[in-house]
């Protein structure tokens, strides 16, 4: 099986998809004659053409609302934000118009459309381009919310939201851009809304999406060979529709939960994760539900406090051993 990158693997995504599907085409800033602001379009204009690869204007309110007239009308098109910290540039076509269009008219119209782009800090970029939206993007019904954390689910997870009738978000980390492993060549899929057990385990559940689950995997490591404790890892990769199965079938064997998340604490994901699990899950806690999330402040512009703003790998294994008390 062929290693490749996170980025070459939403390549293969995107490209399979528009040979597949003519009504799929690719559009945003620098997409096209610039290979992409991060290069994960490289290549695809020279391959595809004008008329599938699309340069538009940096002006998010008026390419997002082209794109979800063109869902409404048949088409299939993968938007790409440079930041998506710019997403609330398009706030009205995203969730008041995209997210609501199908329930609006009874079902009679459909706005089968992604927007995809990296969201993330830890690149030194200052606040106002380091967002995690996800919880504000789950928060609406009618939106569906994708975060891969590594480059296999990323491929299955596009093929997926693609071919999805309703608008997904689909959210890229920045520093995962060159991290690679084992993906299949050609046609695979990773449903939308079911989580993935990275490690088994007995003692805690530490349990998350996106970058921050690479940490925990080696935070559990550490907690085994430093504690001989057994840490099972779960990756959520889908936001919303959100797969609470998993979720508390870990809970009921480990008895304990870390949430890590790189947003911020007020109102994140991890918040409502925990919600779920006392309301659902509550006689099998043996410890309150612990949450390690960014610091409570904009993106950090000086890289050495940004690091630590972030959740990294110590900041897990701390946080795990403080619920195992």
């Amino acid at each position: 099986m062929p290693v490749i990158t996170y980025r070459e693997a939403l390549r293969h995504a995107m490209s399979e998809e528009i040979e597949r599907d003519e009504n799929v085409v690719l559009m945003g800033e620098e997409v096209g004659q610039f290979n992409g602001a991060y290069k994960v379009s490289e290549g695809m204009l020279a391959k595809y053409g004008p008329k599938r690869i699309i340069d538009t204007p940096i002006s998010e309110a008026g390419f997002i609302g082209m794109g979800i007239g063109a869902a409404m009308l048949g088409m299939r098109p993968i938007m790409e934000l440079m930041f998506f910290s710019f997403y609330s540039v398009a706030f009205d076509q995203i969730f008041n118009n995209a997210a609501n269009i199908r329930y609006m008219s009874g079902g009679l119209i459909n706005c089968p459309i992604v927007l995809r782009g990296p969201a993330n800090g830890g690149t030194n970029v200052g606040a106002t381009h380091s967002h995690t939206p996800e919880s504000i993007a789950a928060y609406h019904p009618g939106i569906k919310v994708v975060v891969p954390s590594n480059a296999y689910d990323a491929k299955g997870l596009m093929k997926s939201a693609i071919r999805d009738n309703d608008p997904v978000i689909f959210l890229e980390n920045t520093m995962l851009y060159g991290e690679s492993c084992e993906v299949p060549d050609g046609e695979y899929l990773v449903p939308l809304g079911k989580a993935n057990v990275m490690r088994e385990g007995t003692d805690i559940s530490i349990i998350g999406h996106g970058r921050p689950i690479q940490l925990a995997l080696k935070a559990a490591d550490l907690l085994k060979e430093k504690h001989n404790i057994n840490a099972e890892v779960i990756d959520l990769r889908s936001i919303r529709p959100l797969d609470e199965e998993t979720i508390l079938n870990s809970v009921k064997k480990t008895n304990r939960v870390l949430y890590v998340e790189e947003a911020k604490p007020f109102c994140s994901v991890g918040a409502m994760v925990a919600c779920i699990i006392q309301d659902q899950a509550f006689d099998y806690l043996d410890a309150p539900v612990k949450r390690l999330t960014s610091i409570d402040a904009p993106a950090i512009y000086c890289p050495p406090l940004e690091k630590v703003q972030l959740p990294n790998v110590d900041r897990i294994f701390q946080a795990a051993l403080e619920t195992l008390k």
